[in-house]
């Protein structure tokens, strides 16, 4: 066994170095560190107990449309747009007569193209949107009447 004595920030240590054998694992250290001195901590008095904030009333969910709202609109029923979104294609133009459940154009919103479907049989009287158009949900898309 060897002892050496090591200085390590400015504090001397004595350190017992063992061979444990002809092995390639490096030699077991041994360190004595001097005997600890107390040390004072001060510790803040706890604070006082914060109240959480009031729970705000739960808001109604929407519910999930399967087809267009159909809401009235001068000379006849609008279909407005569901979605936030761009109008990618558009299938009819005014003077068409379409049936319940015929695209009347595609809406793409986050990267899906949503077919609006026409809510009743009748006849286009107005496509207030153009292709290429960015909409918002409630804007109105096409005017049918029946």
């Amino acid at each position: 066994m060897r002892r050496f004595k090591v200085k390590v920030n400015d504090e001397i240590f004595e350190v017992e170095v063992e061979e444990v054998g002809r092995e390639t694992r490096a030699p077991k250290t041994v360190v004595q560190a001097p005997p600890a001195q107390p040390v004072q901590v001060a510790v803040p008095a706890p604070a006082a107990p914060v109240a959480p904030p009031p729970a705000a009333a739960p808001k109604p969910a929407a519910a999930p449309q399967a087809a267009p709202a159909a809401g009235a609109q001068g000379d006849g029923d609008a279909v407005r747009a569901p979605i936030p979104g761009v109008i990618t294609e558009i299938r009819v133009a005014p003077g068409n007569q379409v049936k319940r459940g015929q695209v009347l154009l595609i809406l793409e919103a986050m990267k899906m193209q949503n077919e609006i479907l026409a809510p009743f049989d009748g006849t286009v009287t107005s496509v207030p949107v153009s292709q290429g158009a960015s909409v918002q949900t409630g804007d109105v898309l096409v005017t049918l009447s029946r």
